[in-house]
């Protein structure tokens, strides 16, 4: 089963002719919504992240590192399938400009040995209960850290969008 296909379900085709009218999003009164919009969008365009631009892999990363943290802090991002891409997560967040959360992130991978987050999720998965004792407390506080959303990652992801609204 295909990456997109296991996270979102669907057939994990290319749904260009349902490409979003991104000027008109950026402009709409409910950003909230555009963004989601955009979201769904870039979930659906195949069934790895191979088709999508820099820009918008960025947008994903962050993305689920919100919705991950959100939902059940850092262990279960790391759990996930979002921690395939834990590395990238922190270039992205450096991207646009989230210094602080990009720093609460690097705290959380120091926990990995050699501070290394592996990419296969059955091997990290297997560290992950070989550290998860120490490691759990740590990040349950830099879960705290991440709730305070010193950078606010809304703004920044949507100015990060307007900035590189071709790439949409």
């Amino acid at each position: 089963m295909s990456f997109f296909k296991k996270l979102f379900g669907g057939n994990g085709k290319k749904q260009d002719d349902n490409k979003p009218d991104i000027n008109a999003l950026l402009s709409s009164p409910d950003t909230n919504n555009a963004l989601i919009e955009i979201y769904d969008y870039i979930s659906k365009l195949g069934d790895t992240l191979d088709p999508l631009t820099e820009p918008q892999k960025n947008f994903y990363y962050n993305q689920e590192l919100e919705r991950e943290i959100n939902n059940g802090g850092f262990s279960q991002f790391f759990y996930n399938s979002s921690g395939d891409f834990a590395h990238e997560t922190l270039t992205s967040l450096r991207a646009i400009g989230a210094t602080k959360t990009a720093n609460i992130l690097q705290q959380a991978i120091d926990q990995f040995p050699d501070s290394i987050v592996p990419k296969e999720r059955l091997h990290r998965q297997n560290i992950l209960e070989q550290i998860h004792d120490k490691a759990g407390e740590i990040w349950d506080q830099l879960d705290e850290k991440f709730y305070k959303y010193e950078d606010n990652l809304y703004d920044l992801n949507w100015g990060y969008i307007k900035q590189n609204r071709s790439s949409f």
